[in-house]
Parts: C-alpha cells; sequence; structure tokens
C-alpha cells in the first residue's frame, strides 16, 4: 500500500525550495522568479508524506505543440520507492489526454537517470538532434 499522497496541485515557494535544498539544486534556481514559474506550469503533481512534500513533477511548455517534464524531483529519504515513476505516470496520462496529436513532448534527464526516462519512451535522437540548453547569467 502506498503511504504517500498524491495531488494534481503545485508546489508553494516553500516546498519547492525545500525540495531543491534537498536534492542540491540551490544554486541552479532564481528563487526570486520560482513562484511564478510554478504559477505558468502546465500541469503538476505533488507528492506527500501527510503534510510533508517528498516529490513533485511538472509539465511547462505553450500548451499547443510543444510541452516539458520539468523538476521531476523526489526527496532522497523516499527515492527508489516509486514514487518518481507514479509522478511520471500522472503527468503522462494529462498529456496523452490534453496534448494534440503530433505534440512534441520534451525533458532534459539528468546524467544516470537516462534508462528511467526511456522507459517512457524518450530516445537521444542524435546524430540527427541534439539536445542543447543554455543559462542567461547575469552578473550582479
Amino acid at each position: 500500500m502506498r503511504k504517500y499522497e498524491l495531488k494534481n496541485s503545485a508546489p508553494t515557494l516553500e516546498e519547492y525550495k525545500y525540495l531543491c535544498e534537498a536534492v542540491g539544486w540551490t544554486n541552479y534556481m532564481n528563487f526570486e522568479v520560482v513562484k511564478t514559474s510554478l504559477t505558468n506550469s502546465i500541469h503538476c503533481i505533488t507528492a506527500y508524506d501527510h503534510e510533508q512534500i517528498i516529490g513533485m513533477g511538472r509539465i511547462v511548455g505553450d500548451g499547443a505543440i510543444y510541452f516539458y517534464i520539468q523538476d521531476i524531483v523526489v526527496h532522497p529519504d523516499y527515492q527508489n520507492k516509486g514514487i518518481a515513476k507514479d509522478i511520471m505516470n500522472l503527468l503522462f496520462s494529462y498529456l496523452k489526454q490534453n496534448a494534440p496529436d503530433k505534440a512534441f513532448i520534451g525533458l532534459f534527464a539528468s546524467q544516470g537517470k537516462e534508462s528511467f526516462y526511456e522507459k517512457y519512451d524518450f530516445k537521444n535522437y542524435s546524430p540527427s538532434m541534439t539536445g542543447m540548453f543554455t543559462v542567461i547569467s547575469k552578473e550582479k
């Protein structure tokens, strides 16, 4: 029996910070704008052990052609218990019901986590396609 609850809801800013700190993402996030980012998400799934957040995942994009799986994160104390799989299954269920035919679903996998996403038919399409990104850095 599952010992956690899954919700169709975005995490609060505090919950998001908590998960980012737990997995070492703090230095990669601009928490001044995270609340807006969470609000603009297309769909979010959160996982709770009683009232404590233990995981999340979300879909971002334009809601028409392009959808990206983002922020699949589970607190280290709860990893390897199927929580990320449950979150992904719910996100994919949402996409199957709401994304149109030929929608592009993308994501960036952390190193060593590729096989998890391959179960959902994500592939590295190189050499025909190269996944790339950049990060804007504003010196203060």
